[in-house]
This record gives C-alpha cells, sequence and structure tokens, in this order.
C-alpha cells in the first residue's frame, strides 16, 4: 500500500473510536437521531480513509504499472472499485 499509513491509522482509529461511542450510546438508549449523526460522522471518515487508499491506488499502482496490460487490470480494478461506491 503506498497512501500515507499515518493518516489511515489515524482516521481508522477515529473510526474506531467514534464505534465505540456509538455502542455505547446504544447501550444507554440515546436519541436516535444522535446516534444516526454519529453514524454518518463514522461513514465519512471511513470514506475519507478510503479516498486515501483508492488515490495512492490510481497515482502509483496505476501509473507505475509495468506494462499497459498490467496499467489497463490496475484501472479496471479501480472502475470496479467505483462501481461498488457509486
Amino acid at each position: 500500500m503506498k497512501a500515507d499509513k499515518a493518516k489511515i491509522n489515524r482516521l481508522l482509529k477515529t473510526a474506531r473510536g467514534q464505534i465505540d461511542g456509538i455502542l455505547k450510546m446504544v447501550e444507554e438508549d440515546r436519541y436516535c437521531m444522535d446516534i444516526s449523526h454519529q453514524l454518518m460522522a463514522t461513514e465519512a471518515i471511513l470514506n475519507k480513509a478510503n479516498k486515501e487508499i483508492l488515490t495512492a491506488h490510481l497515482k502509483s499502482c496505476v501509473t507505475n504499472a509495468s506494462s499497459d496490460e498490467e496499467r489497463e487490470e490496475k484501472v479496471d480494478e479501480l472502475v470496479a472499485m467505483l462501481g461498488k461506491i457509486l
């Protein structure tokens, strides 16, 4: 993985902390909308981490592919992933 590992780790640890907080909110029977807001915030962090990883893939794995065939394979992987996201 060519993405900034420190940044990815920081984002994922933040998301993990938020999930722990959400679990506590559920256990405490907190207001549904408050829980939903926290879930959306966690999703945003996970999406940001995924964007960083996909950007690194494009800038590194795709551009540094050793052949046109390998480059096309990497682009196809990226397109397939974007199809899942969108």
